[in-house]
């Protein structure tokens, strides 16, 4: 049995589990043997905490045994984008500059999931400082994508992405500044949620830009990101960007049901704007054909120009990655990977007016898409085309290279991205849900429903070690 195992997803783990029908340590058991098998060519993690794990599911089991699962997660294995605090745990962000550091306490996030009795596994591989990358002269190398490995798993939470994705573990928590949940799933072909700016405390977290930061889950499936999400989501009161806002049952709003929604699709930011590749746009006319058939109702909207979204968030993001590592810039600049070191370099050139007058742009821009969500319950639109060759970038591409993404990380919505299909070398195509602040929950109902409408769920990536 443990050979299967690996596969499954939190869902239906948790349903044996709770049957008695699966140990928690058959589970973690599996999960280290696939780490152990093939994670050497894929890469995805830094750091397995198997002993941890093994007490953690031990424990676990005992539980269970004697009560029952407790929530359910009891008993699931995780990991963790290597940003994510962990106490006694390194926790290194990808960077020589944090090689030896080791957390003192955990993120909030953690301290949720330990619990709710979930088993950390280890820590995936991010970009450096979840910003720089790919790179090849951080702390660790760069991981790759499990349908191709010498394809990008996008970033930055590459590892996160990869791992769920190959089957080493069924959930892992990212962070999304201007996708970096969203493209990892895309291009892993993973569901990856970014909710609402502040639903989930930060707490803990090393920060890559502290006005747009969000975490996350990125799992199988949306029925799993609504598990999760379920525990992870609250108010945080020692996390300054934290709202309090009265978190929903997400599996109970899984109900297949999309009768009565009206969808947008920004049409203009798709035909005129930034048009997508040819595979891109015919998956994405596919997804709206599935959308229709189970009930929903389409509207064109308009939003502000996809350009001015990402102009004002770069200028952000540039800004506040100065302020977090300028000190270090200045005294140990050849610790930084190139990627890196660019991108902050960049972010000291930014004036103070300049950074004043994207936050005003943003303010404007976020109400200008909250405006726009009171006429429509969701938009949908692709995440990004599919994954391109793992290879160096010029790391002014993030500057010059507007995303779907970005534009909800500067509004701060709730936006998702499920698979939606493969183009023609077996590479994953994705479709992003956006919904209304704080309604995780009709846009985890859409995902679901999609994905239990589609077959693409069953295709998993053919990998072999190498």
């Amino acid at each position: 049995m443990v050979d299967h195992l690996h596969h499954l997803t939190v869902a239906d783990a948790a349903e044996l589990i709770a049957a008695r029908q699966l140990s928690p340590v058959e589970l973690t058991d599996a999960c280290l043997a696939r780490i152990a098998e093939i994670d050497g060519a894929l890469c995805s993690f830094v750091t397995v905490t198997a002993e941890r794990a093994r007490e953690e599911a031990r424990r676990a089991e005992a539980e269970i045994a004697a009560s029952g699962p407790r929530r359910p997660l009891h008993g699931i294995p995780y990991a963790l984008k290597d940003i994510y605090g962990v106490a006694g745990v390194p926790t290194t962000a990808g960077s020589r500059l944090l090689a030896n550091n080791m957390a003192i306490e955990n993120a909030a996030a953690v301290t949720t999931l330990e619990k709710a009795g979930a088993i950390l596994i280890g820590k995936n591989t991010t970009w450096e400082f979840a910003h720089g990358g790919p790179s090849w002269d951080a702390l660790s190398p760069p991981a790759r994508n499990p349908w191709n490995l010498s394809y990008s798993p996008s970033g930055s939470s590459s590892g996160s992405a990869a791992a769920v994705a190959a089957g080493l573990v069924p959930v892992s928590l990212g962070t999304d500044t201007g996708g970096s949940i969203r493209g990892p799933a895309a291009a892993c072909g993973v569901a990856g949620l970014k909710p609402t700016y502040g639903r989930v405390s930060r707490r803990g977290i090393v920060p890559n830009c502290f006005s747009q930061d969000h975490a996350g889950p990125l799992a199988w499936t949306c029925r799993d990101l609504a598990l999760v999400l379920g525990v992870i989501a609250g108010h945080d009161p020692h996390d300054p960007g934290s709202a309090a806002v009265e978190v929903s049952d997400y599996a109970a709003a899984l109900t297949g049901s999309m009768r009565g929604l009206i969808i947008g699709v920004p049409w203009r930011w798709l035909e005129e704007e930034m048009p997508p590749d040819t595979v891109t746009r015919a998956a994405f006319d596919a997804a709206l054909d599935v959308l229709r058939g189970l009930g929903a109702e389409f509207r064109d909207v308009a939003l502000p120009p996809i350009i001015d979204f990402h102009a004002t968030m770069k200028v952000i993001a540039a800004s506040e990655l100065f302020a977090i590592h300028g000190p270090d810039l200045r005294t140990r600049p050849d610790m930084f990977g190139a990627s890196l070191r660019y991108r902050v370099i960049a972010g000291g050139l930014i004036r103070a007016e300049e950074y004043l007058r994207a936050q005003r742009s943003r303010t404007a821009l976020a109400r200008a898409t909250q405006r726009m969500m009171a006429a429509v319950d969701l938009i949908v639109l692709p995440t990004a085309d599919a994954a391109g060759p793992l290879e160096p970038v010029h790391p002014a591409s993030t500057f010059t290279q507007p995303s779907y993404t970005s534009p909800f990380s500067v509004a701060g919505n709730p936006a998702l991205s499920v698979c939606s299909g493969f183009d023609g070398a077996g590479l994953p195509l994705s479709l992003q849900i956006v919904g209304r602040l704080f309604d995780e929950a009709t846009v985890l109902r859409v995902g679901d429903a999609f994905e239990r409408a589609t077959d693409w769920r069953s295709r998993r990536p053919e990998f072999q070690a190498q």
